[in-house]
């Protein structure tokens, strides 16, 4: 390919002639004659010729029109006629497959309709038309995923007529695999039960919730369920202030000690430990809750242990379990009991459900700047598009 011909950037095609003014004309036609498409035999005898005028990619801020002479032909062997296939360019299109996945990029990047109505000489309407077929065409390339090995599971507000919708992140790979509308068991029971590859899922991420849990064991049969260190630990902190507002309504309205009650013990300087401790000796019982609440996020907190050294740890929680089985933070007990297994699991894995929880932030960032949605389906194309996958499409 020549320096003349490389500017179109499509293979096949030889530049003719170049008219350079406000807007960049160029001629160009096939460099030689094709085989048969049906029978791949040759000869074929050229019939007839038609002219195509598209738009296609800038050049700094021009616009480039493409004028194209494409033949017909007439297979002498099998009798059949067909039309010159050009790369990149497809029948009854006005524009290039590079100029619709440029208007594209520069819509997803942020650029307004209205700009590139006047930067690339489209309609508002024309880009709209584009950005959702390469949505959609990204959306169905998708579809035949299979289920990643590491998953993340949570809910998300939608809108207040249908409510809520569940996330399904892919943890290793930081994407989001797929928007699902509903969080309960029947209205998400269609949707699990022909999803594929639900066997070979192999970690579940989630947080301290009954009914993803139940899912989770009924569709996902080979999965281990690990537990979000943060919304086990945002459970304890929860469970302690409730009892901390039973023992000490007035105190519970400070806003200082609720800072000091907070916040991890290592965390606060010596100054800070004194006058706390002055005021946990007026209240015995908050003491001793106070000191256990601590030993227990300590090991809450741990990450990366190996097998032989959580076995110790295992009986150092169990042992803080039932020491708050014993005291009036049972309800507390009780749910950390019934998700022990999958707490455990948690200090020899890695991965936590902030990746989801990053996700849902994006997804809350643009249903604001589309002014909410009404249709879901068009608000799960726009998540897969911005969060499901890296942002290019392949040129045709």
């Amino acid at each position: 390919m020549s320096c003349t011909d490389s500017i179109l950037g499509i293979e096949g095609l030889e530049v003719q002639r170049v008219d350079r003014g406000p807007i960049i004309h160029v001629w160009a036609k096939p460099k030689r004659r094709l085989d048969c498409i049906y029978c791949l035999q040759s000869p074929v005898r050229i019939k007839a010729t038609h002219d195509r005028t598209l738009k296609h990619t800038r050049q700094g801020n021009q616009l480039m029109v493409l004028h194209v002479r494409v033949p017909k032909y007439h297979c002498l062997n099998c009798d059949r006629y067909f039309r010159h296939p050009i790369q990149g360019i497809r029948p009854r299109h006005r524009a290039t497959e590079c100029f619709r996945l440029e208007v594209f990029e520069a819509h997803d990047g942020g650029v307004s309709q209205r700009k590139l109505s006047v930067t690339h000489q489209i309609g508002s309407a024309t880009v709209e038309r584009w950005y959702q077929y390469h949505v959609k065409k990204r959306v169905s390339e998708l579809s035949g995923r299979s289920c990643p090995l590491i998953l993340g599971i949570d809910e998300h507000f939608f809108s207040r007529k249908q409510g809520y919708a569940t996330t399904l992140v892919d943890l290793r790979n930081h994407k989001v695999f797929d928007v699902v509308l509903g969080r309960s068991e029947p209205s998400l029971r269609r949707y699990l039960t022909r999803l594929q590859g639900r066997e070979r899922v192999q970690f579940v991420v989630m947080d301290l919730s009954e009914t993803y849990r139940q899912i989770v064991q009924k569709y996902f049969p080979n999965a281990k369920i690990i537990s979000d260190r943060f919304h086990v630990v945002r459970l304890v902190n929860h469970h302690f202030l409730k009892l901390w507002q039973q023992q000490d309504p007035v105190g519970r309205k400070n806003r200082g000690l609720l800072s000091l009650m907070r916040r991890h013990r290592w965390r606060l300087s010596e100054e800070q430990k004194i006058n706390l401790g002055k005021y946990l000796d007026q209240y015995p019982i908050l003491r001793s809750l106070y000191f256990a609440k601590q030993q227990l996020n300590t090991l809450l907190l741990v990450k990366h242990v190996r097998a032989k050294h959580a076995k110790k740890k295992l009986i150092k929680l169990t042992q803080l379990i039932s020491q708050f089985a014993q005291s009036p933070a049972k309800t507390l007990a009780e749910t950390l009991q019934s998700w022990l297994e999958p707490i455990v699991r948690m200090w020899r894995f890695s991965k936590s459900n902030g990746i989801t929880e990053g996700f849902h932030t994006k997804m809350e960032m643009m249903s604001r700047r589309a002014f909410g949605f009404r249709n879901f389906e068009n608000y799960r194309l726009r998540v897969l598009a911005h969060c499901g996958w890296n942002g290019v499409i392949n040129r045709v």
